[in-house]
């Protein structure tokens, strides 16, 4: 075996997370600016082709089988019967403004059931055709996997509706053995929460059922397998089924500390947990922030790499001279005998698709649905207001458009790779030409969407029909807009920044000499940290001296 597989293989068994990840951060009403309920969710994968899922709302003859296909890989799993009406689908939030996200956290290995038919993605996708509560979502997704198994490991689900927002956690229970683990937790109003690829609900209360569902056999389960032996009050889901280790703190734990970091005072007690160094003082499931959040706000987090904590990517070697957070996979690797990590940040390369949600109970379901969707790295990606009430999808979105193996020019994955992988480059001078162009288009969103709101409450009041057309027409030129001006971006990049030069600007324009050619460009070389680490390195290679003579 190679010694990559050979570290790979010891990762899995100490329980280390890999680099597909994915992170979520649950907001709810009380504690956002206006009132939504919204969640977040990044879909991290080296695989993961970037586009909008659309499913229309159909009647279905009684009988109809569907199949079911591995979300992750697109392998067969089997059939189940289809429902004779499913709701229309725009992403990860459907036509009621219930919206489900997910990470992965594994767990143990021995409860994966190789034999069940739901895999995780088709349990958020088949959910959210067949569900208009968050409640009634957790009963669905219980009920699909009771009858038909649960094909994939350890979950972490975000479900929110207008009204509550909920943590659902489940495992399988084995091969051959159909059904979950599961608890669900509803996060108190006024708080906020977040996932990141580690289980994170510990103890829970026995006889709330407002507040929290699990199911009847969590911890006779546990019990019967000699891995839980204490009183039921003190029963951890977390504990029991995925246990804590270095890699769920560091790689996992932190990008939820990240998170809480931003929008409470509070955290700096939990530094050392999140860097894996002290299991003994784990971060709460959920915490009250400072202060209320908006959508926007959530936007900007999701672009996170650490900036300011004892973890920032910008400042270490690995950043190379223009302070990119950036680290190549594999995420460890081992030097002289020893392991060690490249961070883990909410923001990273590989991300497929992310989004941010808001359900708003004071306008009807299809306007108060909005999808906030982007594609690629979440830190240089561009939120897109997607209605949940629309009827269509942007050319630039649409499912088939390209995929990681064809190119296309009509694809926003694409436009916007251009844009994020060539920033990379020269990080700390091209992400603030790029900050600039979302600044723009972010402040013009959020001003247009009241004036759109009100327009198409009264749209729908005269013709639904009418009110539908409006917010496809809108969210369709908002992608449009939005895919033109990363063209223009990647364009605009590659003309500024080519050969390693800044070209001079005044106004928004290259300067000439006045005869059409370009004036000499800026060439500001390398920060004097970096000089001084090649000078080490070099030795006397690179001493400029006098020659001999």
């Amino acid at each position: 075996m190679k010694k990559n597989t050979i570290l790979l293989l010891l990762m899995l068994a100490m329980g280390v997370k890999t680099s597909d990840a994915c992170t979520n951060f649950l907001v709810t009403r009380g504690a956002s600016a206006d009132g939504s309920t919204m969640i977040t969710y990044a879909a991290d994968s080296h695989v993961l082709y970037g586009e909008l899922y659309y499913r229309p709302a159909a009647s279905w003859p009684v009988g109809t089988m569907m199949d079911i296909r591995e979300w992750d890989t697109g392998r067969y799993l089997g059939k189940i019967p289809q429902a004779t009406y499913t709701y229309s689908v725009i992403g990860n939030m459907n036509e009621h403004q219930l919206t489900i996200g997910e990470t992965t956290y594994g767990g143990r290995s021995e409860l994966r059931n190789r034999d069940g038919i739901m895999d995780y993605g088709s349990l958020i996708w088949v959910t959210l055709q067949r569900a208009k509560t968050a409640r009634e979502a957790i009963t669905v997704m219980v009920d699909l996997c009771e009858k038909h198994g649960y094909y994939s490991s350890g979950e972490s689900f975000s479900i929110a509706d207008p009204n509550e927002v909920w943590i659902f956690e489940i495992i399988g229970k084995g091969q051959g053995r159909k059904g979950i683990l599961y608890v669900a937790r509803r996060i108190p109003d006024g708080y906020i929460s977040a996932h990141a690829n580690q289980a994170r609900i510990t103890t829970f209360p026995l006889n709330d059922p407002d507040n929290c569902i699990y199911a009847p056999d969590v911890i006779t389960f546990a019990r019967d397998k000699g891995w839980f032996d204490g009183k039921d009050e003190d029963f951890s889901f977390r504990d029991t089924y995925a246990p804590l280790d270095f890699g769920g703190m560091r790689g996992c734990e932190a990008r939820v500390w990240a998170f809480f970091n931003k929008v409470s005072s509070e955290m700096d007690q939990y530094v050392d947990y999140a860097m894996g160094y002290d299991a003994t003082n784990p971060m709460p499931l959920w915490i009250k922030p400072d202060r209320k959040l908006s959508a926007q706000d959530l936007m900007a987090y999701m672009g996170d790499h650490y900036e300011g904590t004892p973890m920032d990517m910008t400042k270490d070697v690995g950043a190379g001279p223009f302070e990119c957070p950036y680290r190549w996979r594999p995420m460890y690797f081992e030097v002289d005998g020893q392991q060690y990590l490249n961070e883990r940040a909410i923001a990273t390369q590989q991300t497929g698709f992310s989004f941010v949600t808001q359900s708003r109970s004071w306008l009807p379901d299809p306007v108060g649905g909005i999808f906030w969707f982007g594609v690629d790295d979440a830190a240089t990606t561009q939120y897109v207001p997607m209605y949940c009430g629309i009827q269509d999808i942007p050319i630039s979105f649409q499912e088939g458009n390209g995929d990681m193996l064809e190119y296309s020019e009509s694809a926003a994955f694409w436009v916007f790779n251009l844009v994020s992988n060539f920033c990379y480059l020269r990080y700390n001078y091209m992400v603030e030409d790029v900050k600039l162009v979302q600044k723009k288009l972010t402040d013009k969103f959020a001003a247009s969407i009241p004036a759109i709101d009100e327009a198409a409450v009264a749209l729908f009041k005269q013709d639904e029909s009418l009110g539908r057309q409006f917010l496809t027409d809108y969210s369709i030129q908002a992608a449009d807009l939005t895919f033109r001006e990363w063209k223009k971006l990647s364009e605009y990049l590659l003309v500024k920044y080519i050969d390693g030069n800044i070209k001079k600007e005044k106004d928004g324009r290259f300067l000439d000499n006045g005869t059409g050619v370009s004036v000499g460009p800026d060439q500001p070389g390398y920060p004097e940290s970096w000089k001084r680490m090649v000078k080490e390195d070099a030795g006397e290679t690179l001493k400029v001296v006098k020659p001999k003579r």
